[in-house]
């Protein structure tokens, strides 16, 4: 799995499939304040982007590759907590 979670955040490593996508939603739907750190994400499947453009959870950091950094700020950039 692509994705370690906690109470509080769940740090999304490597390349996340499609498969982490329902686990993601399950556990941003019962920790709605939950944060998301990014920083060692190299990909993500598109169902994983949309359960973040839908829960719109709070990131406290970006991929570390500028070209997936780039496009995630773009596209979630209206509530994370970096600029």
């Amino acid at each position: 799995m692509s994705i370690d979670y906690s109470e509080e955040v769940a740090c999304l490593s490597g390349f996340l499939s499609v498969e982490e996508a329902e686990g993601l939603l399950e556990w941003l739907s019962a920790h709605p304040q939950g944060r998301l750190d990014l920083s060692a994400c190299s990909h993500l499947h598109a169902a994983c982007l949309q359960v973040m453009m839908a829960a719109r959870p709070t990131l406290i950091t970006w991929p570390t590759d500028p070209s997936l950094a780039i496009w995630l700020r773009n596209t979630l950039s209206s509530k994370s907590s970096t600029p």
